[in-house]
């Protein structure tokens, strides 16, 4: 079997941990771990819902996501001074927006706001894969928030499943799970698989970087994404047990 760089099976997932709670401010949060790559995910509740919504007795779930200046080797500019989001940005926002909203009952939430904010503290690849899984975490603790203080109802159910995401790719012709910056800047195959903890799929984003790939290829990076979020359902369930 091929071993990696940090000395990692293809199949196995980097350190991850998941620290629920971590903002004293926000309705929810958790700082998670891919490795070295660090993402502060809060979720703010709002009672209330955009004037679009007003009066259809649904919520909505939306999210932001950003990296600070020196997430990376080298500083980037803030978007704020540039005065325009950059495309990668509204991307990867619209990309966990969607995740989440994959397992939300809008009607159970009733007529309430949650805005997750996935901010990149530090980069080495898997960023938005690290940015949906911990912001389940946040919006799990935000929809509990808001049952305690009966702006959802006792018995309600807003959230019908997990979701989790992770990156595959396929590196000197191997196919690897969870790639870290070095692999992924010279992956053949890139892709980020985003899952339900039941098993369905949510979102499948796959380019060939170099070289295209079969079906074969297809099939097992498919199966290595399933593997390691299922692996990721399991360190969720673990944090969201745990008392905050």
């Amino acid at each position: 079997m091929t071993t990696r760089a940090d000395g990692r099976t293809p199949d196995q997932l980097r350190p991850v941990t998941i620290e629920r709670g971590w903002s004293a401010q926000a309705e929810g949060s958790a700082l998670i771990s891919f490795g070295e790559t660090k993402v502060l995910c809060t979720a703010s509740f709002t009672n209330g819902v955009p004037r679009w919504l007003t009066g259809k007795g649904k919520g909505w779930v939306t999210a932001e996501y950003a990296m600070l200046p020196r997430a990376t080797n080298e500083r980037s500019t803030r978007e704020s001074i540039k005065g325009k989001i950059g495309g990668r940005t509204h991307e990867i926002s619209r990309l966990i927006g969607r995740a989440l909203r994959a397992v939300v009952d809008t009607k159970a939430l009733g007529e309430n706001t949650i805005v997750i904010d996935c901010d990149v503290l530090q980069a080495d690849g898997g960023t938005r894969t690290a940015s949906i899984t911990g912001a389940y975490v946040a919006l799990t603790d935000a929809i509990e928030w808001g049952r305690e203080k009966g702006f959802i109802a006792k018995k309600a159910t807003p959230l019908s499943d997990s979701v989790s995401a992770i990156s595959v790719g396929i590196i000197d012709g191997a196919p690897m799970l969870d790639l870290p910056y070095e692999e992924d800047s010279r992956a053949e195959t890139d892709m980020n698989i985003v899952m339900t903890g039941s098993g369905k799929f949510i979102e499948v984003q796959g380019t060939a970087e170099g070289a295209p790939f079969d079906k074969d290829e297809l099939d097992r990076l498919l199966e290595l994404g399933a593997k390691g979020c299922a692996d990721l359902t399991t360190l969720q369930k673990s944090a969201l047990e745990a008392a905050r």
